[in-house]
């Protein structure tokens, strides 16, 4: 078994500009700057036959570079909140690439993802972390603002679960023509 997302990776220079907010914010576990991405589909353990479907599947999908902004910051989990991250700027195109990656992942027999798609970059993992502080770090970070940018690729990427930071690795690339 393989855990795998597809993902677009974030520039280390946008990356860098995610670093100073990552502060302040009690019962966060903070992203290294090298995990910083915008997940596409999380596709979870598949099989590696599956994993090798998957990478068919998706290499066939046709995509433009699509040009990416972020713009202040936000959370999941209302009640207790679980993550926080930068918001994407919308983009149809980038809606279009996660519909995609869903629609392959369904031609497989994955079940469909029930949240809607919210593109996001996911600064901190939260443990105990209440509302009101995560709503002072939204509120602390309402102007942050980095890009734009044109992403020209894609990957599917593994996860690797252990001691601190989950590791991420592109198994596959998809440039974006």
């Amino acid at each position: 078994m393989i855990r795998l997302f597809a993902a677009l990776p974030v520039p280390i220079e946008i990356g860098k500009s995610l670093l100073p907010l990552q502060k302040g914010l009690p019962g966060a576990s903070w992203r290294p700057l090298e995990n910083f991405h915008i997940t596409l589909r999380f596709f979870g353990d598949v099989s590696h036959d599956l994993a090798t479907e998957l990478d068919r599947e998706i290499a066939e999908i046709p995509v433009r570079p699509i040009e990416l902004a972020l713009r202040g910051c936000g959370s999941f989990g209302k009640r207790e909140p679980r993550a926080v991250w930068a918001r994407v700027v919308d983009n149809p195109a980038l809606s279009d690439l996660a519909g995609a990656c869903e629609r392959a992942a369904r031609r497989l027999g994955l079940p469909a993802e029930k949240r809607p798609y919210r593109p996001h970059v996911t600064l901190a993992y939260c443990h105990g972390t209440t509302p009101g502080e995560a709503g002072e770090f939204e509120a602390r970070n309402i102007g942050f603002s980095a890009g734009p940018w044109m992403s020209d690729r894609f990957h599917l990427y593994s996860s690797h679960l252990g001691r601190g930071p989950s590791r991420y690795v592109a198994e596959a690339d998809y440039p974006m023509v």
